[in-house]
Formats: structure tokens, sequence, C-alpha cells
């Protein structure tokens, strides 16, 4: 019976397991892999305390940070997927492909995906002018023009956010009206430097090698367009990589697992989560991670106070 089972490799699962090891709780460490959705990403200028790193390198990191501090109190269960948690007597069974543990309290830091494009071209410009974060690839973008997809919150934070890097940026939407506040809307579209394209179907995806233009037809009559473009960046929605606990805790409207802002707990005592599979306001790599310390917190409180 293991202390603590914690759930993901992204820096909010590897936050709470060096803290996890400093509180000599006996962890299991379970995950697929190591450095969550900022793995892909060619650089990431606002991994706090250091200016850039390739998303692989702080994978590497993630990895070798825990494991210099794992000792004999966190025990890395690395390349299993986790099929389901249940309740079970005094604890949690977790059950990956390779195995079952059982443990005490769990921390769920399993993150999620981003939904992706799914026509001709978004895989083969993926990484190569298409991108899905604008925190981590915005500043690679400084001075061009880019295209947004998408019509939500998300979008126009996005288009926020590279206004500070780009000349020009263009937002995509499928239906005739956006999905986001009104507000954020006018705010974002009174800005010169953006445009925006209602009832837009993006149809394809052209370039060499690197995205060079998209392709999208008319909602209402059908033709098609073909813009220039710069840089597309995608905000068509996240999924939450909950599955294995969707029929254990409480989730939200979107899949995401709610939490209480102050501890990070969930619905059910014993299980607390942190990151982007949470329903926290805003999914960033340091917030997770300090979300994720603040759990560990929490559950060391919890395991002792009994």
């Amino acid at each position: 019976m293991y202390d603590l089972a914690i759930i993901g490799g992204g820096p909010a699962g590897v936050a709470a397991g060096v803290y996890a090891s400093r509180k000599k709780l006996k962890t299991v460490f379970i995950t697929e892999s190591f450095g969550g959705q900022s793995a892909v990403s060619s650089e990431i200028q606002n991994w706090i305390g250091t200016i850039s790193i390739s998303g692989q390198e702080l994978a590497l990191n993630l990895e070798s940070h825990l494991k210099a501090y794992a000792n004999d109190s966190v025990e890395i269960k690395s390349g299993e997927k986790t099929e389901f948690i249940e309740d079970s007597d005094r604890g949690f069974l977790i059950k990956t492909d390779a195995g079952e543990y059982k443990a005490k309290t769990v921390l769920v830091a399993s993150g999620s995906h981003r939904r992706k494009l799914d026509i001709p071209g978004a895989k083969e410009f993926e990484h190569k002018g298409i991108s899905y974060c604008a925190s981590c690839d915005g500043p690679l973008f400084a001075g061009k023009n880019v295209h947004i997809i998408g019509g939500g919150n998300s979008a126009f934070e996005t288009a926020s956010q590279l206004l500070a890097y780009c000349e020009t940026v263009t937002i995509l939407n499928r239906s005739s009206e956006f999905r986001a506040d009104p507000a954020t809307v006018k705010k974002i579209l009174q800005n010169p430097r953006v445009k925006s394209v209602l009832n837009a179907h993006l149809a394809e995806i052209k370039g060499d090698k690197f995205a060079k233009s998209l392709v999208y037809a008319n909602g209402e009559n059908k033709k098609k367009v073909e813009l220039k473009t710069d840089g597309i960046f995608v905000e068509i929605g996240l999924i939450p990589a909950v599955e294995f606990v969707k029929d254990l805790v409480t989730l939200d409207k979107w899949n995401h697992i709610i939490v209480d802002p102050k501890n990070q707990r969930t619905s059910v005592e014993g299980v607390w989560a942190a990151g982007d599979c949470t329903n926290g306001l805003y999914h960033q790599n340091n917030i997770a991670a300090g979300d994720a310390v603040k759990a560990l917190e929490d559950i060391y409180l919890h395991l002792h106070a009994k």
C-alpha cells in the first residue's frame, strides 16, 4: 500500500513527485511519458528560471529532476497507461496496462491534449507552421502574418498574446457568431491589426517545408478561398485526459475534473487533481506545477492528520 499514487508525467506530476520525495511519502509515480503537451514545442520561453528551452529538453529535465530525488520514496512506473482508478478498502486501486497498485491517496495530473485539425495538411505541417500553443510558440512568429482557427475565449486570448509579436492576426470561425464573451470579442476586434472571417470551414493546409497557405470554404455559398499565411494557431478546444476517473470524480461539462482551488481536492475524499485535467481558470506549465505543489502540501497534511 502506497501513501500516494501520482498519475501523469508533465510539470504538475513531476512537481508533485519531487515534493512527495522530499516529504518521504511512499509514492508510486505512473506515466506514459514525461513532458506533457509542451514536449513537442520547438522552443519554450516562459518556463520560469529558464530563458529558452525546447520541449524535448524540458521533458528530459523533468524526468532527470524526479529521478535525482526519487531515492527510496518514489517508485517510477514510466511507459504505463492508467486504465481506471476505483475506491477500495482503505484506499484506491489503480489499474494500468502493466499492473495494479494500491494507494491511500491519489493525485491526478494527467493533463489534456489539444483537439487537432482533421484536414489535409494538418499532420504534415504540425510544428512546421501549425501550432497549438501561442504562449510557447508566439515569439517565433514575430513580425509575421498569422491566422487563428477557433472562435471561443481561448482563440481571442491567443489573439491578444500574438498581437505582442505578430504584424497581423486573422481569426477564422466556423459559425456565424463567435462563442467568446462579447466584451472580449469587441475589445480584440477593435485592434486594427486584427481581422476576422466568419462561416469559414477550414478545408486544407498547403505548403512545402513550412505551411504557406490555408484553404477554407464559405459556409453559406461553399466558395473556396485560399489565404497566404506565415503561421496557423489552432484553438478548437482541449480534451482532458480523464477517461480513467470519469466514474470516480465529478467532472464539469467539458470533462475537466472539478477541484477546490484552495487545495486542489476533488469531489472524492482522498483524490486530488492538478494541471490541465482540472477546471482551473488557466492552463499553463507554471500554474500546473504550482497547483500540484499546493495539492501535495494538502495531501501530506491529510495523511499525517489521521
